[in-house]
């Protein structure tokens, strides 16, 4: 990245000034979060992708859902750890820590998520999410009836699924392009 002031590695300003609603959000996460995240940043030299990156983040990841919050960040960094996506690792990794109230248990999703004490429902969540990005094309019925039998209903199966593949599209976009966390994250929650 060779501009401090850019998400990315790509000369992509955002559209100035913003328009109304769309400073309103970034107030918001101000306010909220301390910082605007880099990847909404990232998207904000078209407000149309912008709107609908954020909208399809925020039903995937705020909205109802048999899955926890916690559960859709864990799936979050384990994808981000496979794709090796800086950018998730670092901004999801510090969500795994503030949802869970443990440090130990996001640093061990970055790095191997295997050594972390978890329930039986997560392991198999994360099994799947993790092949689901290695080879999605071996996924079979063994391996939803794995799902099935950790107690996931068909609907946080499809949510799992949604969550894994969201978080490969991102991570790949954050990759080619150099998308940097910002500085923030690298402390929270310690």
């Amino acid at each position: 990245m060779t501009d401090d002031t850019l998400p990315t590695a790509l000369n992509l300003p955002m559209v100035d000034p913003l328009p109304e609603p769309t400073q309103k959000f970034f107030d918001i996460c101000q306010d909220k979060l301390g910082m605007v995240p880099n990847v909404l940043k990232a998207h904000a030299f078209d407000i149309d992708k912008l709107n609908a990156f954020s909208g399809l983040y925020n039903e995937l990841m705020l909205a109802d859902s048999g899955l926890s919050k916690l559960e859709r960040e864990m799936i979050a960094v384990v994808v981000s750890s496979v794709n090796r996506c800086y950018y998730c690792l670092t901004a999801h990794g510090a969500a795994v820590r503030e949802l869970s109230g443990d440090p130990k248990l996001g640093e061990m999703l970055v790095m191997n998520w295997r050594v972390a004490d978890l329930k039986h429902r997560q392991r198999a969540m994360l099994n799947f999410a993790e092949k689901m990005t290695k080879n999605s094309a071996e996924i079979g019925e063994y391996d939803r009836e794995s799902l099935r039998d950790a107690g996931f209903s068909e609907r946080d199966i499809w949510d799992i699924a949604n969550v894994a593949g969201f978080f490969n599209m991102s991570n790949r976009v954050a990759s080619a392009t150099d998308m940097r966390p910002n500085d923030d994250y690298h402390a929270q929650a310690r």
